[in-house]
């Protein structure tokens, strides 16, 4: 079975005075703004950094409540964050981390298994296998 969704980015102009929108398939963005400034020097908008850790958050989430199901656990709450650290590269940049910071209630999990499960969805989840980026997780069971 292969699933396939869109995202779509539209831009006009040069690098740093040019702008763009992004939206996605579902629509649940539509035209967004991102350029430049959104990106480089913390207007508002969106970049794709933060997109990719949206992307990566949400991905990584689903990923660990399918393993606490396997061992018959299921999450009241699995507060994720991804942050993406975008570095300058010789003349370019690129991205060299993605850390996840995971905050969880899982009721009757251990610590134990609460970590084992995180660091599995960390490997396993379709978005870190494609990040080529060191990748690290925080993660606590606040039961």
């Amino acid at each position: 079975m292969t699933i396939k969704k869109t995202g779509s980015a539209h831009w006009s102009g040069s690098i740093k005075e040019g702008k763009g929108t992004v939206s996605t398939q579902s629509g649940a963005l539509k035209d967004q703004p991102y350029g430049f400034n959104t990106r480089f020097e913390g207007k508002a908008g969106t970049n794709p950094e933060e997109l990719l850790g949206a992307a990566h958050a949400s991905c990584f989430a689903m990923a660990l409540s399918l393993i606490l199901g396997e061992a018959g656990l299921t999450a009241t709450s699995l507060k994720t964050e991804s942050t993406i650290s975008l570095d300058k590269d010789g003349e370019g940049f690129s991205i060299t981390k993605a850390h996840l910071t995971l905050r969880g209630i899982v009721p009757n999990a251990t610590e134990a298994q609460f970590l084992e499960a995180a660091k599995k969805a960390e490997a396993g989840c379709p978005l870190s296998k494609v990040i080529n980026a060191e990748i690290t997780l925080d993660a606590k069971l606040e039961n």
